[in-house]
């Protein structure tokens, strides 16, 4: 599992045109818990794997750190 940061939850958010209660809504977790998150906030592992599989099925990608920092991309409409 990735190590979700705070500033790819809001770009995951940000390239799928999510709100912060879009994302709680696809994950089942307040929208305190998401805002509190992205602003800095600790979170359960667990709570960010449901965060991950939720972007994952929508079409976010992850990109782990490799120099140039974590980062995340949309998939092709064709690798859905």
């Amino acid at each position: 599992m990735i190590a979700l940061t705070p500033a790819q939850c809001r770009a995951a958010r940000a390239l799928l045109d999510w709100t912060q209660g879009a994302l709680a809504e696809a994950t089942g977790l307040s929208v305190v818990t998401v805002r509190a998150f992205e602003k800095g906030g600790e979170m359960r592992d667990s709570n960010k794997t449901l965060i991950v599989l939720a972007f994952e099925k929508a079409g976010v990608d992850f990109i782990p750190a490799n120099g140039g920092g974590p980062g995340v991309r949309l998939r092709n409409a064709d690798q859905h």
